[in-house]
């Protein structure tokens, strides 16, 4: 019995090394298993991703007609969704569409040579064309889809046959192209935004951007019914493609009146040809000047303001602090202007409520009080604020617009009107001012510089950019859009063109409480 204990002993001994030696082998199988798994997988993912795109991108693209035009549709992956318009050579309408990581491009190719003599043969008949457009873009959208999604999927099998030359795994990345493709499609399609395209960014050639955008009376006027935007820009684009005598600007709605906002010349002549130009192209009916046409208010200086009466439009102008008394002056006695100083004038049936700015200060380096931040400098700018308040409200006509140069001078005037405008900063801003119960609501608009800040526009890595605005007021004489064009600075020719639809004003940033830094 002894004899047979220890020989189980021994053989318990002898077997103990090879079961610890099986289990750490399984456990080394396992972990290549799973590692080589997760290599798997990763380079499955990463041949998807792959396939995805180079997917998307050859085959993204349907042709299609849109109206009288060929048109090519393009979708390419993208950090965020939007599309743009290609108009060519007139220019881009960039729309913030919808989310997701997909990016749309129409461009509006050649025209069909029949469809155009059609056009020229009868006028009536861009209408009938842009009715069909909502449906030829549907259409076009939904054939650029499938393709899109046909591709992505077909270019992922092939590649990861190529790849891994395994049915299964070129089937599972097959699989997993399938759900991202239809993904990202299906994002944009549930977060589509029609609305976007009341509020369209336009880049390219300024004489171009009235025509390109369409009239903001009829935009705005029911701004929830993306076909008959859809329309009007065809309509519009047709209309450019087929008159060869001169690009069409259209009449203002009825009961529209269209202001232009310029500020701050600081005695750059690049800024009247810009301001001619877009008076002219978008039928503009009062200039309104928020001051700073000058650089030190001097008598040569006073020779600049000439331009004003080319415009042959009422120019509405109060002074800024690099204006002197001559320059008003001299603005004064041009056939067309009118100067406010605490006053108020009613032009294009518009009231318009004005002060200049209580500051001279052509050189803040060396002039006195008026030149920094102190008490009595924000009491002089806030001071002018009250003034004209004090005016509005004992005016015998509601004023519509209130005009100050700097913006901090319109924290007396909430409640007094529904707008007022400034400069000053150069730096365009849109805010709300605090308001004042029982009283109406007042939106502040500060524009940038129209003369790209004169010379010192120069003095920063890029030029300060020419800006003014295209304000449209209703029948009632409220502010229902406007319009932001931009120029790129001195030496640069790039133009871009902001449309904004006006809402019921919201909650924004507030009004400065105390003057900007002189400029």
């Amino acid at each position: 019995m002894d004899g047979q204990e220890n020989e189980q002993h021994e053989h318990r001994d002898e077997d103990a090394p090879v079961t610890g030696g099986a289990r750490r082998g399984d456990r080394d199988r396992a972990g290549r298993r799973a590692l080589r798994a997760a290599g798997v997988t990763l380079a499955v993912l990463v041949v998807t991703l792959v396939g995805v795109v180079v997917g998307v991108l050859a085959g993204g693209r349907v042709s299609t007609d849109i109206g009288p035009f060929q048109a090519d549709l393009t979708v390419a992956p993208a950090v965020s969704g939007s599309t743009t318009v290609d108009i060519p050579p007139l220019g881009a309408l960039l729309l913030d569409s919808h989310d997701g990581p997909t990016h749309l491009t129409v461009e509006l190719g050649a025209l069909d040579q029949s469809r155009v003599q059609a056009l020229i043969d009868d006028p009536a008949s861009i209408n009938r064309a842009s009715q069909t457009a909502v449906d030829d873009v549907r259409e076009g959208v939904m054939r650029l889809g499938l393709r899109t999604l046909a591709s992505a999927v077909l270019v992922t099998l092939l590649l990861a046959l190529l790849v891994f030359r395994d049915a299964r795994r070129a089937a599972w990345a097959g699989g997993l192209a399938l759900v991202i493709t239809a993904g990202g499609l299906g994002t944009a399609a549930a977060t589509m935004r029609p609305q976007a395209i009341e509020e369209p960014r336009y880049e390219g050639l300024l004489v171009n951007a009235p025509a390109i955008v369409g009239d903001a009376r009829r935009i705005a006027n029911d701004y929830t019914r993306y076909a008959e935007q859809l329309q009007h820009i065809v309509g519009n684009v047709s209309q450019l493609y087929t008159t060869v005598s001169s690009l069409p600007v259209y009449e203002p709605a009825p009961g529209t009146t269209r202001v232009l906002h310029v500020s701050d010349m600081h005695l750059n002549p690049t800024g009247w040809q810009l301001i001619r130009t877009v008076v002219e192209q978008f039928g503009i009916d009062v200039v309104i000047d928020t001051g700073d046409m000058t650089d030190w208010g001097s008598e040569p200086e006073a020779s600049f303001v000439g331009s004003i009466g080319l415009l042959k439009k009422p120019y509405v102008f109060i002074r800024g602090n690099h204006d002197s008394g001559r320059t008003a002056a001299a603005v004064a006695r041009q056939p067309n202007a009118i100067v406010l100083n605490n006053t108020t004038t009613t032009v294009a049936g518009l009231t318009i409520a004005g002060i200049g700015d209580p500051r001279f200060t052509p050189d803040k380096n060396t002039s006195p009080a008026g030149s920094g931040l102190t008490k009595q400098v924000a009491d002089q700018v806030i001071g002018a604020g009250d003034q004209l308040a004090a005016t509005v409200r004992s005016s015998p006509q509601p004023v519509n617009i209130a005009l100050v140069h700097d913006p901090a001078s319109a924290g007396p005037l909430s409640g007094t009107c529904p707008l007022v405008l400034a400069g000053h900063t150069h730096s365009r801003q849109v805010s709300k001012l605090p308001e004042v119960p029982g009283q109406m609501p007042t939106q502040l608009l500060v524009q940038g510089s129209t003369g790209g800040a004169g010379l010192r526009g120069l003095e920063g890595e890029k030029p300060t950019p020419l800006s003014m605005s295209v304000l449209y007021f209703d029948k009632d004489k409220l502010l229902q859009a406007y319009d932001d064009i931009t120029v790129g600075g001195t030496g640069q020719a790039q133009v871009n063109l902001e449309r904004h639809i006006v809402e019921a004003p919201k909650a924004g940033v507030p009004a400065p409480v105390t003057p900007t830094p002189t400029r």
